[in-house]
């Protein structure tokens, strides 16, 4: 038994390339591809593996684009159970401008998955629960009604299994409703969630403590991007700045958070040293360009040079 399984029903293969100015209506001509193996859950699993955790990440997969993912997959040698689909794997591509260092993330809707695919999904969940966390990362690929991770979720409360969450719109409402033990919300999330501009720390604080009271979740932790980032729960609130690192990309560093702190909290250490090793995890991945996401050896080199504040 897997003390981690990552869920990730919607994968993508990343494609990163480079061009000097992104324009309208004529050809851009690009720079080499890297190709990286990507999805919400995918990406905590690979970093969940460099950092030694016992961690399986579930996936959907089909065509042609299905079989490069896995073999990028195997390549990392994680451990990952793939669930066949009739569909083909989507891709994702993003442009580096290097003029500006801006991404420009171009994000396809993916293949429909028909109810028999996603319900032996739910069903391989069922019969491998982990022992410690479900990871649900990611959204919904097409054809997947918006209460399937509201049913994982109740699934592994049942279970006793703490579920972390990292999704958007419809399903990530509905799987709230459920409760989870921690959410993983950018602002830009928790504003569109909660309706409210959120302009400020308290204000922000103030509305992860409304989640956790209400019941939907036990720990809040915020992404703020340049800001850098805050965690909250019923008895504890803490805030970092970001740390200073040579930026090669955006891309990857809310998965690689997630990760940074499920380790540290599977490995039983308190929820300031998780939130620690989830910044050092995030700004770990802004090292290396396309969907690299965080090596062990930079998190572990950036952990001391927090700030984080209560």
């Amino acid at each position: 038994m897997t003390d981690i399984l990552t869920i990730t029903l919607n994968p993508a293969l990343d494609v990163l390339t480079t061009i000097d100015k992104v324009s309208d209506t004529h050809k851009m001509r690009c720079g080499p591809t890297l190709k990286h193996p990507g999805g919400g859950g995918v990406n905590v699993a690979r970093v969940l593996h460099r950092l030694g955790a016992n961690c399986v990440a579930l996936y959907l997969a089909g065509g042609v684009t299905g079989e490069r993912h896995h073999k990028l997959m195997s390549a990392e040698k994680v451990r990952c159970h793939v669930m066949p689909i009739t569909q083909e794997t989507r891709e994702s591509f993003t442009a580096h401008e290097t003029s500006s260092g801006n991404d420009f993330r171009f994000v396809l809707p993916g293949p429909n998955v028909s109810a028999t695919e996603y319900e032996a999904c739910f069903d391989y969940v069922a019969q491998h629960m982990p022992k410690k966390f479900l990871v649900i990362s990611g959204g919904l690929a097409p054809g997947v009604p918006e209460n399937f991770y509201a049913r994982l979720a109740s699934l592994a409360k049942q279970h006793g299994v703490r579920v972390v969450l990292d999704a958007n719109g419809p399903a990530l409402a509905e799987a709230l409703k459920v409760g989870v033990y921690l959410f993983k919300p950018s602002l830009r999330e928790l504003r569109e969630l909660t309706g409210h501009p959120l302009p400020d720390e308290a204000s922000q604080m103030a509305a992860a403590q409304e989640l956790i009271q209400s019941g939907q979740a036990a720990v809040v932790a915020i992404s703020l991007g340049s800001e850098g980032a805050m965690v909250v729960s019923a008895t504890e609130h803490w805030r970092a700045q970001a740390l200073q690192v040579d930026v090669q990309t955006t891309v990857g560093a809310g998965d690689s958070f997630v990760a940074g702190m499920v380790w540290a909290l599977a490995r039983g250490d308190s929820l300031l040293k998780a939130f620690q090793f989830a910044m050092a995890s995030g700004a770990a991945a802004l090292l290396a360009p396309g969907t690299s996401l965080s090596q062990a050896a930079d998190v572990h080199r950036l952990v001391p040079e927090l700030m984080v504040s209560s």
